[in-house]
């Protein structure tokens, strides 16, 4: 017997039955679309962690702070990192490890680093008009400033190294207030009505001084606390988004460290820039240590490497790839367990599949009977019901294809508030294993049944009334 034959013999046995083989494949459809529903929400919930984790600052990034746990370093060597001494009992134990120059470029040499930044971040107020705001400034090296591709909605990222320029993040503007009225946008509601690209910002880096001479505050001598100076700071960019569309860096004021390192050694000459170390005497280092180092790694395959070299360093190093290497985790569970979910109605629909070919071979005896009486193979005889079942698995499982995306799509219209990208994703490999796997369990289920037809004896058969 031909394949085609027996697909020609199936299609029919199955278009003589058509209420037996509807409700049948109705089984199949709802449990091919429970188990791809389930399996969609957690790949959707894991779609939608890493897309938040990428507007963190993505997989290839990390994070160096200073540590206080004192650790001694040398050079880097070969690619990697040689640890002079470390521990309580070392000499130098007790002094901080500091992120300086040196430091930047030992990190830069370590193997896989693409960019290693320093990041330079100081608080200051900004006035235009009646408005006026605390403001974040955030100052990292040309190179990994444009390396984050930050899209402009206005202007574009600071060009000059010499002159201060800021680049406001879009979330900025909800800083600002009234100072007449004292209240802020998320009082009103309303924006507030700052340009930054038109007109003159006027920025205030000694803030302590700005907020002693309003306060009438006294120095050491008695003496009122003069006015600080306001610097005419020009703007070069506005991030793109909403105000209330948080990404990274959006709450910042970026712009290129040497120029910030410039300006602050002008607003704070003979005093101690805010967040900068002192010695015993309480005056400043004449170098400028920064609040933390931005590295960037070649691949999210050397991230933790490298975060372990840099701990060696006594430093401490923080990425997100530990965050998402727990929302896998996490994912997975959730993944399992809806699926064990969806599968059981699946497993309920092979039992259906099983059961509507048993009653199949009870109606069709004598049917085979003959055809073995014919000399007709036992194999094609085998091959015909499970090709049956195989048809009622493929039927099912592509009509509940389409029902489950029907499903994710009202599901994500449904969640659009909290899920911008969708709680429920189909990816196209997820829907070919759902249509081969609603085949196989349909072949499965109608085994059993084919091996008991292949095994009837051709007489009884033929008496069957």
């Amino acid at each position: 017997m031909s394949y085609i034959d027996l697909l020609r013999m199936s299609l029919s046995s199955l278009r003589r039955r058509k209420l037996r083989t509807v409700l049948t494949v109705l089984g199949v459809v709802v449990g091919t679309a429970s188990i791809v529903v389930m399996i969609s929400l957690g790949l959707g919930l894991n779609k939608s962690s890493m897309e938040q984790i990428e507007q963190y600052g993505g997989l290839t990034t990390i994070t160096v702070y200073p540590s206080e746990n004192g650790y001694s370093y040398t050079t880097v060597s070969g690619g990697g990192v040689m640890v002079e001494s470390a521990g309580s009992g070392d000499k130098n134990s007790n002094e901080p490890i500091r992120i300086d120059d040196a430091m930047i470029e030992t990190l830069s040499r370590i193997e896989h680093v693409e960019i290693a930044s320093p990041v330079l971040s100081i608080s200051a107020l900004a006035k235009q008009g009646v408005w006026e705001g605390n403001i974040y400034i955030r100052g990292m090296s040309q190179e990994a400033l444009e390396k984050q591709n930050f899209e402009a909605a206005e202007g574009s990222l600071p060009t000059s190294k010499d002159e201060l320029q800021l680049f406001y993040g879009n979330t900025v503007i909800t800083n600002f207030y009234n100072a007449r009225t004292q209240q802020y946008y998320w009082e009103t509601g309303v924006l507030p009505e700052v340009d930054f690209m038109n007109d003159p910002m006027f920025v205030i880096f000694d803030m302590d001084a700005y907020y002693n001479n309003k306060w009438g505050g006294k120095d050491e001598n008695g003496t009122p606390v003069p006015a600080p100076k306001k610097y005419v700071v020009p703007s070069c960019g506005v991030m793109a988004g909403g105000a209330e569309e948080y990404k990274d860096n959006s709450n910042y004021v970026l712009c290129n460290i040497e120029a910030l390192k410039t300006q602050l050694t002008k607003a704070f000459k003979g005093k101690v820039i805010p967040g900068q170390p002192t010695n015993s005497a309480g005056k400043p280092y004449k170098q400028i240590y920064y609040d933390e180092a931005y590295i960037r790694v070649e691949d999210m395959k050397y991230v933790e490497e490298v975060q372990e070299q840099i701990r060696a360093l006594g430093l401490q190093a923080n990425s997100n790839i530990e965050w998402m290497n727990q929302v896998k985790e996490q994912s997975r569970s959730i993944q399992a367990a809806l699926g064990g979910i969806g599968a059981v109605s699946l497993f309920v629909a092979a039992i259906g599949i099983a059961n509507t070919m048993m009653m199949s071979i009870y109606e069709r005896t004598k049917e085979i009977g003959v055809m073995k009486v014919l000399g007709c193979d036992l194999s094609a005889i085998r091959n015909m019901f499970l090709t049956e079942a195989g048809f009622i698995g493929l039927i099912g499982g592509a009509v509940g294809l389409i029902l489950s995306y029907g499903i994710s799509a009202i599901i994500n219209f449904a969640m659009r508030g909290m899920y911008n990208s969708g709680i429920s994703y189909i990816p196209v490999y997820l829907s070919l294993l759902a249509l081969i796997f609603a085949v196989v369990i349909g072949m499965l289920a109608g085994l059993f049944p084919a091996l008991r037809a292949m095994r009837l004896s051709p007489l009884a058969a033929i008496r069957n009334e």
